[in-house]
């Protein structure tokens, strides 16, 4: 049996409260389209739920189980998103036999719409990671490593548009530096670019070239750090055009999403869950036609 934990329910608005609670109470008019927003990240090859052994996690998870969740959420919700935030190799002897081949495949099967690369999606290589990508029926996407002269220079995206009831949603990722996180001989000629500066550039052609009411950004930095590192908070206060980040990297459990404002004073979305498939993310984003307003609730559920 599937058990569905309500982790904790907030409502972030693009604007003020009286609009949001404006804009919530015109869904199902025209004008206003719900967006189901699901996400992972830092999966690390959990196929199976944890061992009952006593440990904190016992019993959790699961692919399986994930996979029943998704196919719930999609009997209800008209318009669903299912993404992932990187690190979807290691840690399990599943990735040491399989190379990623079973969680691509997996992915597959649940539908996954996109994803990006983490620092352990290269644990096998780059040839190793080429080797996988026939077996993902959906795209990764990164905007910021530079794969020229490489085996994935072919295999990936930039970014891509979604369409969901006349709103266009634009989806691109960013990816942690490798050096001296990976090493050299895994990632080969990959070059590392400024995730801010290749952010900005990709979210602002989303928003005026291609005409997307929603930007998202598939983060693979981490949530936040002491040191002087660009992290998804350093990229929210720096960029311009990006609405929400799906975040990894750092495993953080997030009790609710963080609102940050960026350089213009707009507010930007980060939301992650943990590893392991713990915890399947849910964002309920309300978006109106043919603006980039939106407000957005959040129910992430336990995988248990």
């Amino acid at each position: 049996m599937i058990r569905r934990q309500f982790l904790r329910q907030s409502t972030l608005a693009t604007g003020s409260l009286l609009w949001s609670s404006s804009l919530l109470a015109a869904v199902g008019q025209p004008e206003v389209t719900k967006l189901t927003l699901l996400h992972t990240n830092d999966v690390h090859s959990r196929i199976d739920p944890f061992p009952m052994d006593g440990s904190r996690n016992q019993g959790q998870g699961g692919a399986a189980r994930r996979a029943a969740m998704i196919a719930a959420v999609r009997n209800v919700e008209p318009n669903v998103l299912l993404v992932d935030a990187g690190d979807i190799f290691q840690g399990t002897p599943y990735f040491n036999f399989f190379k990623g081949e079973l969680d691509m495949q997996l992915m597959s099967d649940m539908g996954y719409d996109a994803g990006t690369i983490g620092n352990h999606d290269f644990d096998a290589g780059i040839e190793g990671l080429a080797r996988q990508m026939p077996h993902a029926n959906f795209p990764l996407l990164i905007a910021n490593y530079d794969f020229r002269n490489t085996p994935m220079e072919e295999l990936v995206s930039v970014y891509t548009v979604f369409t969901r009831d006349d709103i266009r949603i634009g989806v691109f990722g960013l990816g942690i530096e490798l050096t001296g996180l990976v090493p050299d001989k895994l990632y080969g000629e990959t070059r590392y670019l400024d995730p801010v500066l290749e952010g900005n550039r990709i979210a602002k052609h989303l928003v005026h070239e291609e005409k997307c009411n929603l930007v998202i950004c598939l983060s693979h930095l981490g949530y936040r750090y002491k040191e002087n590192k660009v992290s998804d908070q350093v990229l929210a206060d720096r960029s311009e055009n990006i609405d929400i980040i799906i975040g990894g990297h750092t495993h953080t459990f997030m009790d609710r999403p963080e609102t940050r404002n960026n350089q213009v004073g707009k507010p930007v979305i980060i939301n992650q869950v943990g590893w392991a498939g713990l915890i399947l993310g849910r964002l309920d984003i309300y978006l109106e036609k043919n603006k980039r307003n939106h407000c957005v609730t959040c129910s992430n559920l336990q995988v248990s």
